[in-house]
C-alpha cells in the first residue's frame, strides 16, 4: 500500500511549483536556479557581444581600403592589458575566498580590483593623450577613429562594471549570516562580467595589433 502511495506521489509532482522546488532541494539533486541577476548578466553580455561583433565586422571591411594607416601600439597599451589580466586573476582568488567564507580576504581583493580598474582607465586616457600629441587625431584616419571608438566603448563597459563592483563591495562589507549567500552570488556575477571584459579587450587589442 505504501509503495502505491509513493508511486502516486511521484506521478503527481509539479516541478514548476515553488513549493515542490523546495522539497526537491532537500535531496541531492537541487532544482536548477537561474537568478534574475544571472539572467540579466547573460542578457548584457549577449547584447554587448553582438554590439562589438558588428563593429569588428565593419572594422574588418574598412581596413582593406588604401587610405587605412595603422596606428602604433604604445608600450602603455600592453601594460594596461596586463592590468586587466591581473585584476581578472584577483577576481578568481576572490571567488575562491568567498566560497570558503573568507570575506576579509574578499574585501581586500575587491579593493585591489577597484584600484586596478581605475589604473586601467587612467592608463587608457594617457594612451589617448600620447597618441594625440603624436598627431593621431580621430578625424585624421579611419584607423584612428576605430581605435578611439573601441577603447571608449570598452572603457564605458568597464565603468558600468565599476558600478556593479561598488554594489558588490557594499554587500560584502555588511556580510552576515543572513546575506552571506547573496554576497557570494554577487561576487560571482561581478567576476563573470570582469572576465568577459578581459576577453573582449583581448579580441579588440589583438584585432588592432595584427591588422
Amino acid at each position: 500500500m505504501k509503495k502505491k502511495e509513493t508511486i502516486f506521489q511521484l506521478l503527481t509532482q509539479k516541478p514548476w511549483d515553488p513549493a515542490q522546488a523546495k522539497i526537491d532541494n532537500m535531496h541531492d539533486g537541487e532544482t536548477l536556479n537561474l537568478s534574475k541577476g544571472k539572467l540579466g548578466l547573460r542578457y548584457i553580455m549577449v547584447v554587448s557581444s553582438i554590439f562589438f561583433s558588428l563593429f569588428i565586422i565593419t572594422y574588418s571591411d574598412r581596413l582593406v581600403y588604401a587610405d587605412w594607416q595603422q596606428m602604433p601600439e604604445p608600450l602603455l597599451l600592453w601594460f594596461n592589458t596586463l592590468i586587466l589580466f591581473i585584476s581578472s586573476a584577483f577576481f578568481i582568488s576572490a571567488q575562491t575566498a568567498a566560497k570558503n567564507n573568507q570575506f576579509a580576504k574578499v574585501k581586500q581583493k575587491l579593493l585591489i580590483i577597484g584600484f586596478l580598474a581605475f589604473a586601467f582607465l587612467l592608463g587608457q586616457l594617457f594612451v589617448w593623450l600620447q597618441l594625440i600629441n603624436l598627431g593621431y587625431y580621430v578625424a585624421a584616419n579611419p584607423a584612428n577613429a576605430y581605435f578611439y571608438v573601441f577603447t571608449a566603448l570598452h572603457g564605458l563597459h568597464l565603468i558600468g562594471g565599476l558600478v556593479y563592483w561598488n554594489m558588490t563591495i557594499k554587500k560584502v562589507w555588511i556580510t552576515s549570516d543572513i546575506v552571506v549567500v547573496d554576497a557570494k552570488h554577487t561576487v560571482e556575477l561581478c567576476a563573470i562580467y570582469w572576465h568577459f571584459l578581459l576577453a573582449v579587450w583581448v579580441v579588440l587589442f589583438g584585432l588592432m595589433l595584427f591588422s
